[in-house]
């Protein structure tokens, strides 16, 4: 039953919509934009005493106060050997996520303007203060003056040097993308320079994507060799990897959060006006967030799945913000229109941008592990509640958080002779154990939804998604209260709304994409995906087959909803649903779904096996009233596709990941090798042979592009020469050559700003 409120307000948007039929909906190809925002890995290769990681570290007050303290026997030394053991360079001398220090003699005119101007504290007074930490990115060595900066930062200033160089030409036009380039908590982030028109389907917008990869791996060549970095032990790479670095979090583990902070937490030198505000807001995200993993042991213990004599704590500092994923932001011209010429008003596009969520939210299972993946390995030792469960007591309540982990250590096979059973906390007795009864702990295929707070719960007294206006900053206010969350930070969500007032557009943005093996075949397609849910659940609104009554807000069906989305990312089989739901719509799919049966050990439960219910979820969009809005779209081959994707396990993100790191071991399963040597193997693989198959893609796709455009090199020569030489560099040694990148910049500088389809669009998507 729809109530009267409901239809009065669908009535105002299909009137403000025109909405007749099918071809009114907003979100069909013709309407609708994408962008992405990535944000990408970062190491610099070089021996320890030239990195400036592991020099910050071993020179900072906290190591000096603890060699002190150390030797007058204040404090164990083991401390110190953990840490120097932690710090050793291992094979390659591979430091993730450091900083680099470049010598201030090498740079131009131009880079030296733009870093003073981002020095200062407000850069629309430039002739005013700096910014009181500017001090901090400078050391001084052997008589000269270095510049200590993120490589988030390094990017837009290779950018400005090379604006004295090859791209001394088109400096005025290079100029334009320095708002590309901004920073994550940790990572490098780069956003879509303009939006994309969807007529071509996702991979206008992985095409985009996974050249700006290659544009940010161009400027880093240029700056190891025209800002001096190779020359004094420092080397710089970019890729795309979905999980903190095994060395972040070891010294995460030994290190004072606040230190932490000091060496991971972006200064927010580009992208922001003012900067140290910027920086305050990072530094509050990292503190709330790993507060908030604390406060987490309470919503334990009331689940009743805490040790009774728990030796286990997380960590005070997390390492969560250094999860890296891709976010691709849909906006809808029509709608973004009306709201700006007045036709629609802010309460009705909170109402439907609410409903719309909740539908889409049902059927997010269907992206996990299917078009992109973080795949990681758990140890026996690893499977202690407070920590391998992650963010999730704040995003599932008690009843399925516990249905969650019971069902988790089953496919884990955490027994000792027939007995469930936990790891105890020493480190030397979980190894014994695990040794002698054969725990192997479990791999999972995306660990980054897990170990990153995706999103946010309602409580009974707010409800984040209820369409009323304010409601997120209501339930934030609320979670500050509790310690979960602050006010300040930005709602998190796995689907956000992107409203008119706050962006310009209006819009939905997709969370919940880790790392696509390849840009065209998967990216593309989960865009595509993305594109048909937002269509199917506006048409569902619209045509009333859906309204808020029938997905209800509070925290138990919002959990019950999401359940399913986090099981498929631990890969466990089953969830349960009550037999008397309230939500409509999640009854009526999981319906449709073969195999169920009542829970035989949660009484007025549905048992029901996921691959059953996605394969539902896809009947739901071939065989209802919603196979029309699909037709509309042309995106038969997209469900296609995706019934492939699940039919066929070896084709999914996840097993092409988890593939790539097997042979690269040797291995024939993830259990056969330890958690660490897994996860560091996975680690080297994204850094190494992926890294340089997205690269060969994104130069397939400038080729294509540069042929659409009758772009060439500056000499006139096609696009296809140079490219065939950075694709046979690559192939055979891992990286481009200085003299190929400098051919290649003006060419990918002037294909970003200059992108024909790209014009098409005016509002920033």
């Amino acid at each position: 039953m729809v109530s009267t409120a409901s239809k009065d307000m669908v009535a105002r948007l299909q009137a403000a919509l025109g909405y007749g039929g099918i071809g009114d909906l907003p979100f069909l190809a013709a309407d609708a934009t994408a962008g992405s925002e990535t944000e990408l890995q970062t190491a610099v290769i070089g021996p320890r005493e030239r990195v400036d990681l592991p020099r910050t570290v071993m020179a900072s007050r906290y190591v000096q106060g603890l060699k002190r303290r150390a030797a007058t026997g204040e404090y164990p030394a083991r401390v110190l050997e953990r840490l120097e053991a932690v710090l050793e360079p291992g094979p390659g001398e591979v430091w993730e996520n450091s900083w680099v220090r470049v010598p201030m003699a090498r740079l131009s005119a131009v880079a030296r303007k733009v870093l003073d101007a981002d020095l200062a504290a407000d850069k629309s007074a430039l002739h005013g203060p700096r910014r009181s930490d500017s001090a901090d990115f400078f050391v001084e060595e052997a008589g000269e003056t270095w510049l200590r900066i993120p490589v988030s930062y390094l990017l837009k200033l290779s950018l400005a040097q090379a604006m004295d160089g090859p791209l001394r030409g088109e400096a005025h036009v290079a100029r334009r993308l320095f708002p590309l380039f901004s920073n994550d908590n940790t990572s490098p982030e780069t956003v879509s320079f303009a939006p994309l028109p969807c007529h071509e389907g996702g991979l206008a917008v992985a095409r985009e994507t996974c050249m700006r990869q290659l544009l940010c791996e161009v400027l880093v060549e240029c700056a190891n060799h025209a800002l001096g970095l190779e020359a004094s032990g420092q080397r710089v790479v970019v890729y795309a990897s979905p999980l903190p670095p095994w060395r972040q979090k070891a010294l995460n583990a030994l290190v004072p959060d606040a230190f932490y902070r000091e060496l991971f937490v972006n200064p927010c030198l580009s992208g922001w006006e003012r900067g140290e505000e910027k920086k305050a807001y990072m530094h509050l995200c990292h503190e709330t967030l790993s507060r908030s993993q604390l406060n987490a042991l309470g919503k334990l213990r009331e689940a009743g799945l805490l040790n009774r004599n728990l030796v286990v704590l997380p960590n005070t500092s997390s390492t969560c913000l250094a999860n890296n994923g891709i976010h691709v932001s849909l906006g809808s011209r029509r709608l973004s229109a009306l709201l700006a010429s007045g036709g629609l008003g802010p309460a009705e596009e909170k109402w439907a941008a609410d409903l719309v969520v909740k539908i889409v939210e049902h059927f997010l299972p269907l992206f996990v592990g299917v078009y992109s993946a973080a795949p990681y390995r758990l140890g026996f030792a690893d499977f202690h509640p407070e920590t391998a469960l992650g963010f999730l007591p704040h995003e599932l309540d008690f009843t399925h958080l516990r249905m969650l982990w019971r069902r988790w250590k089953k496919k884990a096979r955490l027994k000792i002779l027939g007995r469930p059973i936990t790891p105890f906390g020493p480190p030397a007795l979980d190894r014994t154990l695990a040794r002698i009864f054969g725990l192997r702990g479990d791999h999972v295929p995306d660990f980054r939804l897990v170990d990153y707070m995706t999103c946010l719960m309602s409580t009974h007294e707010a409800a984040c998604l209820d369409g009323s206006l304010g409601s997120d900053e209501r339930l934030k206010a609320e979670l500050a209260a509790h310690g979960v969350f602050h006010a300040a930070m930005s709602t998190y969500l796995l689907y956000k709304p992107r409203l008119f007032s706050r962006m310009g557009f209006s819009g939905f943005e997709g969370r919940f994409y880790s790392l696509f093996p390849s840009y065209g075949e998967d990216m593309a397609r989960a865009v595509d995906m993305q594109l048909v849910l937002t269509a199917v659940a506006w048409w569902m609104v619209l045509s009333r087959r859906v309204d808020h009554g029938a997905i209800p807000d509070a925290p138990t069906w919002e959990s019950e909803r999401r359940q399913a989305f986090f099981a498929m990312a631990l890969e466990v089989p089953t969830v349960f649903v009550r037999h008397d739901s309230p939500n409509r719509l999640l009854t009526d799919l999981v319906g449709r779904a073969a195999r169920l049966r009542p829970s035989r050990r949660y009484p007025g439960y549905t048992r029901v096996r996921l691959p059953e219910l996605r394969a539902a979820l896809v009947d739901f969009l071939e065989e209802t009233e919603a196979a029309c809005v699909v037709e509309a779209m042309g995106a038969q081959p997209v469900l296609a596709d995706l019934r492939r994707r699940l039919e066929h396990p070896e084709a999914r993100a996840a097993s092409r990941l988890t593939d790539r790191v097997l042979a690269r071991l040797g291995a024939r399963s993830p259990l056969e090798v330890d958690a660490e040597t897994f996860n560091r193997a996975a680690e080297a693989c994204y850094r190494e042979e992926l890294r340089v198959e997205h690269l060969v893609e994104a130069l397939d796709f400038l080729e294509a592009t540069c042929r659409r455009m009758g772009l060439g090199l500056p000499d006139g020569r096609a696009v296809d020469w140079v490219a065939q030489k950075a694709r046979e560099a690559l192939r055979q040694h891992g990286r481009i050559p200085q003299d190929i990148c400098r051919q290649l910049l003006p060419v990918l500088v002037a294909v970003t700003v200059w992108n024909p389809a790209a014009k098409e669009c005016r509002h920033a998507a």
